[in-house]
């Protein structure tokens, strides 16, 4: 295997120069980094910033104005099916079928993954536990409350055993006990998968990740490991405020 390749292999999310305009208006403009295998990396900005618009570039759910998205080597324009073999991807706030239940959504959208029977039934118990959805399995997600609907989104995304998984706000709308679970979900599937994680809890951030990229009016303006932000959660939001503001 040649040089190129191994660092390809292990390059599990890459954007090469996203950018995304409408009309004048840049929503992101030359966004550039790489994940590693293995890592868990915060994706931090203002509200407004370009992380929603990133992610759905780099999960194929928005087409760049120009630039690349990878997913383990796998160009997402042109090998869309290969990559998202590869990708569990949790939008902030995103759709479901409310008619569904947990159950029956997670079946139908196994199946459409080609996972059937024992497989389909094992992992289906997997995500059931690791997301705590128990008591709303039969439950129709049209009455589940906006932290039940979360979860049922994180466990869509785990269903298929992804190597690269792509939160955005992976713990919006729980209450603190949950936000711990999330987090601990987080820290054990860390030791087999690479994760880009959105989030406005710089705390959340201290527990969870080793590395920070940080974008604000759409271009990165930083991307460092956690600890050069700072020491504490303090330090940490001084130094996005003076980053984000000297980039304004």
């Amino acid at each position: 295997m040649s040089s190129t390749q191994e660092v390809s292999a292990e390059v599990m999310i890459e954007s090469r120069g996203l950018s995304k305009f409408y009309g004048e208006f840049a929503a992101t403009r030359d966004v550039s980094f790489q994940v590693p295998r293995g890592q868990v990396c915060a994706f931090l900005g203002p509200n407004g910033a370009g992380k929603s618009t990133t992610m759905k570039m780099l999960t194929g759910f928005l087409s760049p104005s120009s630039g690349e998205a990878m997913i383990a080597g796998f160009n997402i324009a042109d090998n869309r099916l290969a990559a998202s073999e590869k990708l569990g991807y949790l939008p902030e706030n995103g759709p479901l079928y409310v008619e569904m239940t947990p159950e029956s959504l997670l079946r139908y959208m196994g199946e459409v993954r080609g996972l059937q029977g024992a497989a389909l039934a094992e992992r289906m118990d997997w995500v059931s536990g690791k997301c705590s959805l128990a008591e709303v399995w039969r439950k129709p997600i049209s009455k589940l409350s906006r932290g039940f609907r979360q979860r049922v989104g994180m466990a869509h995304a785990l269903l298929h055993d992804p190597e690269v998984l792509i939160l955005d706000e992976p713990t919006s709308g729980l209450d603190p006990n949950q936000v711990q679970g999330v987090r601990d979900l987080i820290l054990e599937l860390s030791k087999n998968k690479t994760i880009l994680l959105s989030t406005h809890i710089l705390q959340e951030v201290r527990a969870v990740c080793s590395r920070v990229v940080l974008i604000n009016n759409g271009r990165v303006v930083f991307d460092g490991d956690t600890s050069e932000l700072g020491a504490s959660e303090v330090e940490m939001e001084t130094a996005f405020r003076e980053k984000t503001l000297m980039s304004a």
